[in-house]
Order: structure tokens, then sequence, then C-alpha cells
């Protein structure tokens, strides 16, 4: 008969080498690992709380860049964003008990609350002194970004005759508003076809940015060091789709669709855009599709559907049973190219490629297509863009429509208030007395003393107006 205490001593050793079994399996396994692990990368939501400069080598060239009134707008927007963030922070950890746990985040900026008083001395706030100088300005910006948990970028758009306009933008703010800004700033004549757009040299890429998108998630999705680049560009065919929906809807007629009236144009984009369903156009054709990395292009049958591009295996019909799925659009954005006709011996130049915004070098997840004209690329390219953005791409050209007709009744108001003025002045012999300019009471600057503006830049090189 066994003893008791012999029973627990051999319990104990099946433990003890149980327990050193694991140990040298987890060791083993860690070991395996290690070779191959990456380091590992920054926080996505770090690197986009520290990241406030596109188009610039440092975050002080930017800021030197901004005019005088965007970096008092910047500072004084920061300083009481951070205000606002340390009280809240400090209602929310006083009301904690003892045996709760705050969040990592909460708790973090809960030592720095701390380290704040716990009534703000609003008196002592004023009776600093303002700075004077854009360096003084400029130091205080960055002080205040390095406190804030804010989402900004200071960017560099860029023009075709390589000159620039410097914004500031933030998170809030879509692609419309930031189109608004550059309005004002370029005094251009505001139509619907002006575009912010992506370039991407080492793709040698480029994809209009949509009115509804905010510009901050697009440009966080970019590297630190992206050599990418922002144009202020007019692309005539960004809503051609609304000005001329026959070419999408009737593409399939081999009459002229060029006369047709506008009356059935409106018809048509009820048809199609009017109802609870959008209607995505029914487009196929041959297309040439690219092997994944090989320079090698097979021409095969594609079916244009609402979630995604469709192909017709070897062997098939074009029946939607025998559909197979070739990409869908949810994860992908659409890009028009520039010259892969050398790059990749493309059968013509009237390419486009679907990828997935984050890749910013060559993957063997992107997808090329090659079409054999313009208006075959023209055709894929925008009813893809109705496909993935739906009735939304309608409402941008809308609210685009209706903000240019707004400034054109807003400029033609400013220039007749501006000469019925002058016109008084030289009926009656009499100046007229100072008061408030017509850009003050219409909220629209007064343009008339100066020279229509030359600035109409043309495309960045190798754009193909899609």
């Amino acid at each position: 008969m066994m003893l008791p205490c012999v029973k627990e001593a051999e319990k104990m050793d099946d433990i003890d080498a149980m327990f050193s079994e694991l140990l040298g399996e987890m060791d083993h396994l860690s070991q395996s690992l290690s070779p191959a692990a990456d380091p590992p990368e920054a926080d996505p939501a770090l690197h986009r709380e520290s990241t406030f400069s596109i188009g610039f080598t440092d975050l002080n060239e930017s800021l030197n860049e901004l005019e005088d009134h965007d970096l008092d707008a910047l500072v004084a927007d920061l300083g009481s964003k951070s205000t606002t963030q340390d009280l809240t922070t400090h209602q929310q950890n006083s009301s904690l008990t003892d045996d709760q746990f705050a969040p990592p985040a909460m708790t973090q900026r809960s030592e720095a609350a701390a380290a704040l008083p716990q009534t703000p001395n609003t008196a002592g706030v004023q009776q600093r002194s303002e700075p004077q100088t854009k360096a003084d300005k400029i130091k205080m910006a960055l002080e205040k970004l390095k406190e804030a948990k804010v989402r900004k970028l200071i960017i560099k758009v860029m023009m075709s005759d390589n000159s620039s306009k410097t914004l500031m933008v933030d998170e809030r703010q879509t692609v419309r508003e930031v189109l608004d800004k550059l309005f004002e700033k370029t005094h251009c004549d505001c139509n619907i076809n002006w575009s912010l757009c992506e370039t991407n040299p080492e793709l040698q890429i480029e994809r209009g940015f949509e009115d509804h998108e905010s510009l901050v998630e697009l440009l966080s999705e970019w590297t630190r060091h992206s050599e990418n680049k922002i144009y202020f560009v007019s692309r005539p065919q960004k809503y051609v789709m609304f000005t001329d929906p026959q070419i999408f809807y009737m593409w399939k007629k081999k009459t002229d669709l060029t006369g047709i009236n506008e009356h059935a144009k409106q018809l048509l984009l009820k048809e199609h855009f009017g109802g609870s369903t959008l209607i995505v156009p029914d487009l196929e054709g041959m297309l040439y599709l690219k092997e994944d990395g090989k320079k090698v292009w097979k021409s095969r049958y594609f079916v244009l559907r609402a979630s995604g591009i469709y192909y017709v295996p070897k062997g098939k019909t074009k029946s939607s049973s025998d559909l197979a799925c070739f990409i869908r659009f949810d994860k992908v954005n659409i890009y028009t190219t520039n010259n892969y006709k050398q790059k990749y011996r493309a059968p013509t130049n009237f390419c486009f490629m679907l990828k997935h915004p984050c890749i910013q070098k060559e993957s063997h997840y992107i997808k090329f297509l090659c079409c054999d004209d313009e208006h075959t690329l023209l055709l894929w390219v925008n009813s893809i863009r109705i496909a993935k953005y739906g009735t939304g791409l309608y409402k941008n050209y809308q609210a685009a429509v209706k903000r240019v007709s707004t400034l054109q009744t807003l400029q033609s108001a400013a220039h007749k208030v501006s000469f019925t003025d002058k016109s008084r002045s030289h009926a009656t012999g009499i100046s007229p007395q100072p008061g408030p300019s017509p850009s003050k009471i219409t909220g629209v600057e007064d343009y008339s003393h100066e020279p229509p503006p030359d600035f109409i830049p043309p495309p960045p090189p190798g754009h193909t107006h899609i």
C-alpha cells in the first residue's frame, strides 16, 4: 500500500513535468517566431494623430506656409479644443469610484488633466501676451498640436503650373468644403468640374476624390514618406453621368446620342436615380486583364453589377449562373493610369486599376484592366463610380450645381451694388461714404478691380480627364 505522502509527491512530479513541458513548448514557439517577426508597427491611430502635414518635409515648414489668419485660427481652435478635452476628462475621471478602472486612453488623459489646475483661470489666460510674430505663432501652434488630440492636416495643394496653395483642414471637412476654400484662394470660375485629385508617381495612377469624402481620412491612408500629391484640377468628366446620362444608359443603341434633348436627359435621371433603388448601367464587354505578377494581358468578357465586376469563365455562357466574381467594390477604389503601355506592356494606354486605398506600392492584390479606346474607359470608370457610391454621387452633383448657382448669384449681386455706387458717384459728384464693402454684405469678395484670372490650370502630366 502506497503512503499518501508518496502519492502527493508523484502528483507534484507529474505537474512539474507538465509545466516544464509547457514552458519548453512556449520557448520553442517564441524562438521559431522571433527570426521571422517584423518589428511592431506603430498604431495607425497614433500615426494619424501625429501626422499633421501633407506635402511638406516637416511640420514647421507646413505651419510657416500658412497665411496669418489661418495660423491664428489654428492656434485659437487648438486652444479651445485642448481646454474642453481636459475639462471633460477631469469630470469623467472624478466620477469613477475606487473599484472602477479607467480605460488606457482615459488614464493617459487624466494624467495630463491632473497636471492642470482644477478650475481654469480664464483671467490668467486673457492676461497672457498674445504672440506678435509669425515665429511666435508657429511655436505656440506646435505646442498646442502636441497637447491636442485632434486630426488636423496642413496640406499643400498643387496647381499644374507648379505653384501651390496651403490649407489647414480637419476631419470634419468634406472634399466639397475644401474645394470651396480653394475657390476663395484661386478666384476660379467655381464650376462643377473642379476636383481634388491624388496622384501616386510610383504606381503612375490618379484618382479624383469624391465630394462627400473626408479629406483627412483619405490622406491618413498615405504612408509618412509618401511622394503622393494633391492636385486642384478641372475634370470635364467628373459628373458626365448626370450631364449626359444617355451615354451610360443608352450605350447599346447605335444611334447618335449627342442630339438628345434636355427633357429626355431629365427623364433618364429620374428613372435611374430618382427611385428608391439605384439602377447601375448595364455595362459589359471585352477587356484586357493583367495576370498577377506578369506583364501578360489576356482578354476576357466582363460584366458590371452593383456589387462588383464579374467575368465569363472559359467554356461558360453570359448567364448570371455562370458568371464568376472578379472583384467587389466595397473595399477598393478605382484609379486611372498613366502610360501603362510602356510600364506594363499594356495593349493600350486606356487602363484603370482597382485597389485598396492603403496599398501604395506594387502588390498582387491590385487588379489591372485595359480598354480598347478612351470612350470605353470613360464608360467603365464612371459606371463603376455609380455602382460604388450609388445615389450619394447624385447628391454630390446636385449640391455642386446648387453651390455654383449660389456663388454666381452672390457675385452678380456684389458687382451690381458696386456698379450702382459708382453710377451714383458720377451722377452727383459726391464720393460714396466709407462703409461696409459689398464683400462684407454678401460674403463674396469683389474682384471687379482685378483683371480676369489667368489661373485655369491644365491637368497634371498624364491626366486622362476621366
